[in-house]
């Protein structure tokens, strides 16, 4: 799932083990995952229409920021916060800052499932930051399942382009900045994934996501009015994007945060990861965009892997 939450962190195999799942809660991931895919599909009608990723991000975050400050004071959490975990949490919203604007700057350039599906290798990501900074060797799952999601990848973006019939140099030529800015958003969100497992233990989550939003509204805001404001829709249907983008965002975080926790599937967010499968048939039918036979292969592939590693039993 392309956002931050305490959920998140048990997509990288690194938590809690899974419980049996409630056909309410089952639901209720499943509606999760859709409106996270429309949010995506939404932004591309909006960048269609002239907006740019800067000021998307901007309305998104400072948006989800409110809903979830509100939820803060409405529930009375308790924010007790370190000098340790402040440096960290600054570290972390700027992460997430540039993962925002680098998977948002994908979904611009290439068709949007595509876009998520590369940034849907950041369980990958996840390991090998885990291991640089702390040493953690990854679980045997995590490295079998990576040529998986690689191959699963290669087909999916049509590596040589045979599919597209463009030839591999044509193809890239198309799709290689959009690819680039997909998996430095993955390797951005995995480390920034590490970093709260690590540096940020004993925080509320409601409390870390609270401040990531924050960090995240506040530096895309600075960089649109230093760039000479926002890039607003020129027309209803950019408009509707934009404000599709940003409320089906805010109320995905909402559900998390007032439902889920309810429901105690915190261990299966996994199925989340069907994200793009919804991003894929949306944009088929208000888009038109469309991937050859092959890519859809690969598509179940990685989306298949991605929710193996995050619902085996541990």
């Amino acid at each position: 799932m392309p956002g931050f939450t305490d959920s998140t962190l048990h997509n990288d195999g690194m938590t809690e083990p899974s419980k049996s799942l409630s056909s309410t809660a089952f639901a209720t991931l499943l509606l999760i995952a859709f409106m996270m895919g429309a949010n995506h599909v939404a932004a591309r009608f909006a960048f269609n229409d002239g907006v740019d990723v800067v000021t998307a991000v901007s309305f998104r975050s400072v948006l989800t920021a409110i809903v979830v400050g509100l939820i803060l004071w409405q529930q009375k959490v308790q924010i007790q916060v370190t000098a340790h975990h402040k440096k960290y949490m600054l570290i972390i919203g700027a992460l997430i800052a540039v993962q925002s604007v680098c998977l948002y700057s994908s979904v611009a350039r290439l068709p949007v499932a595509l876009a998520l599906l590369a940034f849907n290798t950041y369980p990958l990501s996840t390991a090998f930051w885990a291991r640089v900074l702390y040493g953690h060797q990854p679980e045997k799952a995590v490295l079998w399942s990576m040529p998986i999601l690689l191959l699963g990848l290669a087909l999916a973006l049509d590596v040589m382009g045979a599919a597209s019939g463009l030839g591999a140099a044509e193809h890239w030529s198309q799709i290689g900045s959009g690819v680039a800015f997909a998996l430095a958003a993955s390797a951005t969100f995995g480390l920034a994934l590490v970093y709260t497992q690590h540096e940020t233990t004993g925080l509320d989550g409601r409390l870390r996501t609270f401040s990531s939003m924050s960090i995240v509204g506040v530096f895309a805001v600075v960089v649109a009015m230093s760039q000479g404001g926002f890039h607003l829709p020129q027309a209803p249907a950019g408009w509707w994007g934009l404000g599709m983008l940003s409320f089906l965002y805010g109320t995905a975080f909402t559900i998390l945060f007032t439902v889920l926790p309810k429901l105690g599937v915190v261990g299966n967010s996994a199925i989340m990861n069907v994200e793009p499968i919804f991003a894929l048939v949306l944009a088929w039918a208000l888009l038109g965009q469309s991937i050859a036979p092959i890519q859809l292969m690969g598509a179940a592939l990685v989306v298949g892997t991605v929710m193996w590693l995050g619902l085996r039993k541990r």
